[in-house]
């Protein structure tokens, strides 16, 4: 076992063990073996066939207890699979919790406030996230550029109208996260990047755009974000889109956190605020559960 998976292994025994829970831990498909929707398909998948009232029987589930949860790509298929799973009509069992650890939830806009302030912090840099978008949903290496800059979101492309709004971070943000930090917002752009990459407008892979007749479906909603992180804002304004379609979200922030502190909890690291932010999640999740 690679010294990552010992990490989430340790993380989802204890937690199994902490809250005397069933965990379901799903290894699904990564790239460059598959590409979105793949990845989302396997999620869905695998959470649909447990959520069968005779798979919930076989474990002792409690089908009224029931929590999906994630961290960072984790964390978009997290919230993901939640909005697919309230529009699925063949699904009576609906989910308690969604449970969302820094997670990834756009590709549209990497210059919000957080990915302007940690351009270059550790350990997740904002031309690697853009990479790693570009990798999932098998676009051109090429596009990174104009992706920083916010050129495939200019505002001459048509396609983004119905969406900008979930994405207006000057009015989803506190203005402690703002706080000088002004948009990009490209008047030109070419809509080479979209029109190769509809996936980009797809909620399954940003689940940040989704609309707000599903938001108001959602389950309660705890979501976990560090200062030091440039994914910081995506859960940011996510919290705030559930928030007012009335869904009640517990915003954890950590102002000595970063992306992946959880992992860090553990020796050799064994750093304060991974151990913090793992007990703090944990006890949220078998406090409400």
């Amino acid at each position: 076992m690679r010294e990552r998976d010992a990490r989430y292994d340790h993380l989802c025994r204890k937690m199994a063990k902490d809250m005397n829970a069933v965990l379901v831990s799903i290894e699904y498909r990564l790239v460059p073996e598959v590409h979105f929707p793949e990845q989302i398909n396997d999620a869905y998948s695998a959470t649909k066939y447990f959520l069968q009232p005779e798979i919930l029987s076989q474990y002792s589930v409690d089908p009224n207890r029931i929590a999906v949860s994630g961290d960072s790509a984790g964390g978009n298929l997290a919230a993901a699979v939640t909005q697919q799973l309230v529009m699925d009509r063949s699904i009576n069992i609906r989910l308690k919790l969604q449970a969302l650890i820094y997670p990834v939830l756009q590709a549209l806009d990497f210059n919000t406030p957080s990915y302007q302030q940690t351009t270059a912090t550790p350990i997740l840099y904002k031309q690697v996230m853009a990479r790693f978008w570009l990798e999932y949903l098998n676009g051109d290496p090429s596009f990174v550029q104009a992706m920083l800059i916010n050129n495939h979101t200019a505002s001459n492309l048509s396609q983004l109208t119905s969406i900008r709004d979930r994405l207006n971070w000057t009015n989803l943000l506190p203005q402690s996260f703002i706080k000088n930090y002004k948009p990009v917002i490209q008047i030109m752009g070419s809509p080479q990047v979209l029109k190769e990459l509809p996936a980009l407008l797809d909620p399954r892979a940003a689940p940040l755009i989704a609309d707000k007749e599903i938001l108001k479906l959602l389950p309660r909603a705890y979501i976990l974000t560090c200062e030091h992180d440039v994914l910081r804002d995506d859960g940011i304004m996510y919290a705030k889109r559930l928030e007012d379609a009335g869904i009640e979200v517990t915003l954890d922030h950590y102002e000595d956190g970063f992306h992946g502190a959880m992992i860090f909890a553990l020796p050799p690291t064994n750093f304060d605020v991974g151990n913090k932010i793992m007990n703090n999640y944990i006890n949220w999740l078998d406090k409400n559960l």
